[in-house]
């Protein structure tokens, strides 16, 4: 059986360490409040943008964009999303699993026909781990802004403009709430067509072009690409903050049950100690008389 002071030495040990959980936990809240406000605001924004990109790619009788083309898939770049910090649960681990999977998937093509873009420290150490060269995109990880995922976007919409990539696929976190994130992987490029007949009230939704269809879908493709790296982005940093404010909740749960196993064990060991001294005192006692 362990010593009081050893039992009491690790009761000190666990109360520090609960401490640390327990700021990092109410650290990550709020950094969740802020980005969870972020992504909820702009979700209407970009559903709508892509509900209108839909609407007027469906109403061309054949594909009015080179986003929208679909070829065979010799060539294909990967984006996945992931966070430059652990302590976060299964976050980086489940985005690290999914890669690997995609990896598997077009494994056919051959290496130097997969291009991988790794947001975040965690997913670049996978992709440096299994042989892939890789690129410094942590800052995105930590702090989300539209000029940097325009910047990227921007860059895969070249490749695929010149076809030097085939698809680009999207791994990332979907933040649906503080309990629940789901993992998605979605594409990118080519554009997916959604079906045309959006109503609102029973009514086919149409649209008046001006100047022109052409110079709206030279404008709009691109910014509906842009902010759904964005958003993605925006979904994977708050659903870091969500993952680990209940990781360190468990944790701290975890440490309060420690802790009452560990009382009891030291009060017990104290109990056991005092009776000892007692029956060694009466003892001596008996032996004396």
């Amino acid at each position: 059986m362990a010593s009081l002071k050893e039992i009491k030495s690790r009761i000190q040990s666990v109360k520090s360490t609960q401490k640390i959980t327990s700021a990092m936990k109410m650290v990550s809240s709020a950094k969740l409040r802020k980005a969870q406000k972020r992504i909820e605001s702009f979700y209407p924004y970009e559903q709508k943008l892509n509900q209108i990109l839909n609407n007027f790619l469906n109403a061309e009788e054949e594909s009015s964009s080179i986003y929208a083309e679909s070829r065979e898939i010799k060539r294909v770049a990967v984006i996945a999303f992931s966070s430059n910090s652990s302590l976060c649960g299964g976050f980086n681990s489940n985005i690290a699993k999914k890669l690997t999977a995609t990896l598997e998937r077009y494994n056919h093509l051959g290496r130097e026909n997969i291009l991988i873009f790794p947001i975040g420290k965690k997913i670049g150490r996978v992709v440096k781990k299994i042989g892939f060269p890789i690129e410094n995109f942590d800052e995105m990880a930590d702090k989300p802004t539209y000029p940097a995922a325009q910047a990227l976007t921007d860059r895969v919409m070249q490749l695929f403009r010149n076809g030097e990539v085939d698809k680009v696929e999207l791994i990332y976190h979907h933040f649906k709430n503080k309990s629940s994130q789901v993992l998605l992987e979605e594409t990118l490029l080519p554009i997916k067509l959604e079906s045309a007949h959006n109503y609102q009230s029973g009514v086919l939704l149409n649209y008046l072009v001006e100047p022109d269809r052409k110079t709206i879908m030279s404008e709009l493709i691109p910014k509906v690409l842009r902010l759904k790296v964005y958003t993605a982005l925006l979904d994977s940093n708050a659903s870091e903050h969500a993952a680990r404010t209940i990781a360190m909740q468990i944790a701290t749960d975890n440490a309060d049950d420690l802790l009452q196993k560990l009382n009891l064990q030291y009060n017990k060991s104290r109990q056991q100690a005092i009776t000892n001294e007692l029956l060694d005192i009466i003892g001596g006692s008996f032996g004396q008389s």
